[in-house]
């Protein structure tokens, strides 16, 4: 168990290592394409999945405090083989993401500065960005705030600072995307009739919102964990809304919706609405090289400030067998530091394997993308027990005095904890099959097998955890045997 520390985590922090959390720039581009009808995405998804996710979140992270996050709760409610598909697939998605950003970190790069880089210099950026962050990842929360308090604020300004010139931009030039009519604006509507392919986008929107749970974790750094995390989640939350609308309502000004590219839109986007705007191109490439620079701090913070979450549930359910009992390991400030050097060593292995790759065939493009997605489908996969967790335990009542509360009912209990539940699900299947051809096959197969591969594997530690728990029992039993014989 985690050893007493003297660090202490106060509720400013809190909020901005939610924020900073949360609130993460390699997504803002992804979301914008989904195209004017974001917006009304947006709306959908912060009162069906934002709100209860946030609420369920300081609900169990205050009437269940621990560092071991979603795995504690889910283990409380359905028991160790559940929790132990949780905290699997929360950890496989981490490395694949830390790929994925460490190949956007070098298309930042070579985009605001304007070169190509030669393959071994791309190599050596990713591996330094992949051992950096793991590094970070050795420190409590409280002991790198700084790092997280920073990133946040790097947030702000940047992604308030598109929102700004967009909102001008609106105002002087018009857009790029206009919007002709209403129908343009709605989901699930597509060139004036109904279209279900807009629910892949459902996922994205869902990956911008999760992190809440993370927060809990900090409990062990926190004065008083059952005021703070509540008020850091709400307080994080309203601030995550306003500063993910901005940027994404700033691309969409940018850049015409054919045009906008995934990795690359938020750079592109100043780049774009600078030069609309009239700014020298001195001026204007010194700001994308700020900006630029201020992005990659960010995924380098982000990346940190998750990293304790990510270890913490990965120590105890080391600690139940799920994974090796060498990952439960800590420093003598009580964080786990075995997950970090696998992790580490498999986000290299993803890195190094994809520009190998993209070497022996040049048609392999935006790694960011493949990584990313398959990112995204196995820690969807880790939430989904969470909200039947929630159910559960809610129905045995409050089980601390003075920890947050969800008022209101069977009804409000079962629409917090069903709806965000169905609405992974939909996240899921429309991610892995986005159109209903056989084509879609064709470029979509390395995600489904991808997800198919991870699924197979959290079932083969499962039921490796549930023969050695059997096995564990059986050799007790016998030991208590052998001692009532010899009496």
């Amino acid at each position: 168990m985690p050893k007493k520390h003297k660090y202490k985590f106060r509720l400013f922090s809190a909020v901005l290592a939610t924020v900073c959390i949360i609130l993460v720039g390699d997504a803002v581009a992804p979301t914008a394409a989904i195209g004017n009808s974001q917006y009304f995405w947006w709306i959908i998804m912060l009162l069906g999945f934002f709100v209860p996710y946030g609420l369920i979140s300081a609900e169990l992270g205050t009437q269940y405090p621990s560092e071991g996050g979603m795995y504690t709760w889910v283990k409380k409610a359905f028991g160790p083989k559940w929790a132990g598909r949780v905290a699997w697939y929360y950890w496989v998605n981490y490395p694949l993401w830390i790929a994925s950003l460490a190949d956007l970190v070098t298309t930042i790069i070579m985009q605001m500065l304007g070169f190509e880089m030669t393959w071994p210099l791309i190599l050596a950026i990713q591996v330094f960005y992949i051992l950096l962050v793991s590094v970070l990842g050795v420190l409590r929360v409280s002991q790198s705030d700084v790092l997280s308090n920073v990133g946040a604020v790097a947030k702000f300004i940047f992604m308030a600072g598109l929102g700004a010139l967009g909102i001008y931009v609106l105002f002087t030039q018009g857009t790029a995307n206009p919007v002709n009519s209403f129908t343009d604006l709605l989901p699930l509507v597509e060139n004036g009739h109904f279209s279900l392919t807009g629910l892949g986008f459902v996922s994205l929107i869902i990956f911008n919102m999760l992190g809440f749970e993370v927060v809990s974790t900090f409990s062990g750094d926190m004065e008083n964990p059952k005021k703070e995390i509540p008020k850091a989640i709400i307080i994080g939350g309203i601030l995550i809304a306003i500063f993910y609308l901005l940027p994404s309502f700033g691309i969409g000004v940018a850049i015409p919706l054919e045009e906008l590219q995934t990795d690359t839109g938020l750079i592109a986007s100043y780049e774009t609405l600078l030069s609309i705007i009239g700014f020298s191109a001195g001026l204007a490439k010194a700001i994308v090289v700020v900006v630029g620079g201020l992005f990659i701090y960010t995924l380098i913070a982000n990346i940190a400030s998750w990293n304790f979450g990510v270890n913490s549930v990965i120590a105890y359910a080391a600690e139940d067998g799920t994974f090796p009992k060498s990952w439960s390991k800590r420093t003598k400030d009580g964080v786990p530091y075995v997950p970090s050097i696998w992790t580490c060593m498999v986000a290299l292995i993803i890195a190094i394997g994809g520009i190998i790759a993209g070497q022996i065939n040049e048609d392999i493009s935006n790694l960011f993308w493949t990584f990313f997605s398959l990112s995204l489908v196995t820690l969807l996969l880790a939430y989904l027990p969470m909200f039947m967790a929630f159910i559960k335990l809610h129905k045995n009542g409050p089980a601390v005095k003075g920890g947050y509360w969800i008022e209101g009912g069977k009804f409000k209990m079962y629409a917090f904890g069903v709806i965000p539940f169905v609405l992974i699900l939909i996240a899921l299947f429309f991610t892995l099959f986005p159109e209903f051809n056989l084509e879609m096959f064709g470029y979509n197969w390395p995600l489904i097998v991808g997800a198919c591969v991870a699924v197979i594997i959290g079932e083969i530690l499962v039921w490796n955890m549930g023969r050695k728990t059997l096995n564990t029992g059986k050799k007790k039993k016998s030991q208590e045997s052998t001692i009532i014989s010899m009496r």
